[in-house]
């Protein structure tokens, strides 16, 4: 037998690839332990010697073939033992394994894994094979499967290992209990056939891309659940896939990190939703009850929640309450509401299936929103019936405008203040926002509606004290002014917006002896019924004096000293009387802002009257100006509230004024006061207006 030959054989079948001969790949497992292989004929002479074994035992193939490997690599001491076992394996056909020492051709002893066999060729002749590897490797490379297959077995984190076509060739216990499907079952199969209650078509996608580009991708998300706990809801986990290959670059597949992250997940789901729910709070307190107009406030706290809360909200409030009266039934019957505010985050049929606003409604006991009034306490139904419907739906055809879009929770919550319950906030899922109402969601309504509540309670009374105002206030401003021999007259007045309180503007048109006439304008500084009130007082005076024929100036006298007391406010006031025979006004002036006159032959002007001090600071000098005033000529008197603004020097106003009471020249007087008004009011004026236009008609 040639080295490198089995006996008998001339064929490559029957060769013995060496390590390193044709088609042998030694990038491998033995490659790593270098292991070399020995081929001893029966009279124990070596006839293969591959080249690993020079590595291993320090001899060339040159000098080890031919030689006795007992002489060659066996101690001296151990040689008895080495024929014993040769002659076992060759006469009894056995295997043997185990440690031996051997010698080094530098003539150390090493410890050598060896694993001995019989081999027969086809003369019948008998040979040994010996496999041999370091003792040292061997020990190694057992630790480190050991220590492999307990990193993967023991390890927390889940660990599989997909082929090439991405099914499951490995799976560890943690990645077993994670799915909740044994791993036997994972085995040969897809991750989209074995996750069923997660979405891995992404996943697979990851994992094919890593296979194909051999760039690892770390923390992808995984969301869904799982049979290993079926009712724990929605779980987390954090995937990371890197390519498997050989040292010789062949790729083995892609193996998968995956690590439960569901309660991190849920407490970030958690903190967000917090940040959120402050978040609404803080817009809450810096978008509701901006004005003191119940209506706005309503709107205010929809237009909050919807869509951070709801799909669709509505607040309604008692009708006793905006009439300030106490309810018909309290705690029992039907409740009869008024809609302030509907809105939706989207188009949706839920949005008129709710009562429109402005509107009034009774709702029987059996309604839950007139469960919640009655309570006083929120009602939640989290997931909506079709039995729950007409019970939260106005009527049978709303009900089926809720079913068609898809409400599928309802919350409503009492809006209440200083003890006292205004209303109902009432609040709507429908499919766009698919998880439903839950305890969290009832604490945060229940804030948003107890600070609207505030606002709109604010706003109910102070509306029903401005209402008062102004009807006190134009219950003590005169009528249509009287029809004058040679003076033709206007008038307006437009109480402050809304959101303010009703100042003390006045306006008055007194008929004096001699076709006289007495054209007055006054403002009482401060707002509400006092203002109201003291302007009511002002306005009495002033006609009682000027009856008595007193000049301008003197009239002004008398109501200032009737004004200088504690309980009264400071007014301004500007006094004119006309003389159409004299063709000219006389014109004091308390604190007030001048006339503008309007010549029929020349341009608009300020009249440069006195300025005086205000009614009600005592001592104040008055003194009467003439003004001629010929026929055509114009005269108006106005209010602060006209021109006054916070973005705009009083100079600035004035001559816009003067501009724009140049341009009503061809207009008639109620078309002069309408464009004034128009141009120069603002939306949300602060103050009322008061203004009188007179026209000589000779």
């Amino acid at each position: 037998m040639t080295a490198g030959s089995f006996p008998g054989t001339g064929t490559d079948e029957g060769r013995l690839r060496v390590p390193g001969g044709p088609g042998f790949d030694a990038r491998g497992l033995l490659d790593v332990l270098g292991v070399a292989a020995v081929v001893v004929d029966a009279a124990g002479r070596i006839v293969l010697w591959s080249p690993q074994a020079e590595d291993l035992f320090g001899y060339r193939a040159d000098e080890a073939l031919g030689r006795y490997v007992a002489r060659l690599i066996v101690g001296e001491e151990h040689r008895t033992d080495a024929v014993r076992l040769f002659g076992e394996v060759l006469r009894g056909g056995t295997t043997w394994a185990g440690t031996f020492p051997v010698r080094h051709k530098d003539g150390s002893t090493r410890e050598v894994e060896f694993r001995n066999m019989r081999l027969t060729d086809d003369l019948g002749d008998l040979y040994a094979l010996g496999i041999a590897a370091d003792r040292s490797a061997v020990a190694r490379v057992e630790t480190e499967l050991a220590l492999s297959d307990r990193l993967v077995s023991q390890s927390p984190i889940g660990l599989a290992v997909l082929d090439t076509e991405l099914r499951y060739a490995l799976v560890n216990p943690a990645l077993e209990r994670f799915n909740g499907v044994p791993a036997a079952l994972h085995l040969g199969r897809l991750p989209s056939e074995v996750l069923t209650g997660v979405d891995a078509a992404p996943l697979e996608a990851a994992a094919r891309q890593v296979l194909e580009t051999g760039r690892p991708l770390l923390g992808l998300r995984a969301m869904g659940t799982t049979p290993s706990d079926p009712g724990g809801g929605e779980h987390a986990w954090a995937v990371s896939f890197y390519r498997l290959e050989t040292a010789a670059d062949r790729v083995l597949g892609v193996a998968a990190w995956v690590t439960d992250v569901t309660e991190r997940h849920r407490a970030d789901a958690e903190a967000d939703r917090s940040r959120r729910r402050l978040a609404l709070i803080a817009d809450a307190s810096a978008r509701v009850g901006t004005t003191l107009e119940v209506e706005r406030t309503a709107a205010e706290l929809a237009s909050v929640v919807v869509p951070a809360l709801a799909d669709v909200a509505a607040v309604d409030v008692l009708d006793s309450v905006l009439s300030l009266r106490a309810p018909d039934s309290p705690g029992r019957g039907p409740a009869l509401f008024r809609a302030l505010a509907v809105k939706a985050g989207h188009e949706t049929e839920a949005l008129p299936a709710a009562d429109p606003p402005g509107s009034v409604a009774a709702y029987g006991a059996d309604r839950l929103v007139t469960r919640c009034v009655r309570t006083g306490r929120p009602v939640l139904v989290a997931r909506v019936g079709p039995a729950d419907l007409p019970r939260i739906a106005r009527g049978p055809e709303a009900a089926r405008q809720l079913a068609r879009a898809g409400v599928h929770s309802y919350l409503a919550v009492p809006l209440i203040a200083r003890g006292e319950v205004l209303g109902a906030l009432d609040l709507k899922r429908d499919r766009h926002h698919p998880l439903p109402f839950d305890a969290d969601d009832v604490l945060l309504a229940v804030e948003l509606a107890a600070r609207a509540a505030v606002g709109i309670d604010n706003a109910r009374w102070y509306q029903s004290a401005r209402n008062a105002a102004v009807t006190l206030q134009r219950s003590l401003l005169p009528g249509p002014p009287p029809v004058r021999p040679g003076l033709e007259t206007a008038v307006r007045y437009q109480p402050a917006q809304a959101s303010h309180e009703v100042g003390g503007d006045w306006y008055d048109v007194i008929a004096l002896p001699g076709d006289r006439t007495a054209l007055v304008v006054g403002d009482v500084m401060g707002s509400g019924i006092d203002a109201a009130a003291t302007m009511g007082g002002l306005r009495t005076a002033t006609r009682a004096f000027a009856d008595l024929d007193l000049s301008p100036a003197q009239v002004l006298r008398h109501l200032d000293r009737i004004t200088v007391a504690p309980e009264h406010s400071i007014a301004t006031c500007l006094f004119a009387v006309h003389d159409p025979g004299r063709e000219r006004c006389r014109i004091a002036n308390a604190g007030h802002l001048p006339p503008v006159r309007l010549p029929a032959d020349g341009p608009a002007e300020l009249v440069g009257v006195g300025t005086g001090v205000p009614l009600g600071v005592g001592g104040g000098a008055f003194r009467t100006t003439r003004v001629p005033f010929r026929r055509g000529d114009r005269l108006v008197l106005y209010t602060d509230g006209l021109i006054e603004t916070r973005d705009a020097p009083i100079d600035e106003r004035l001559a816009l004024l003067v501009r724009l009471v140049e341009e009503t020249r061809g207009l008639s007087l109620e078309e002069s006061c309408d464009r004034l008004l128009r141009r120069l009011r603002r939306p949300g004026a602060p103050d009322d207006v008061a203004l009188l236009i007179a026209r000589s008609t000779g």
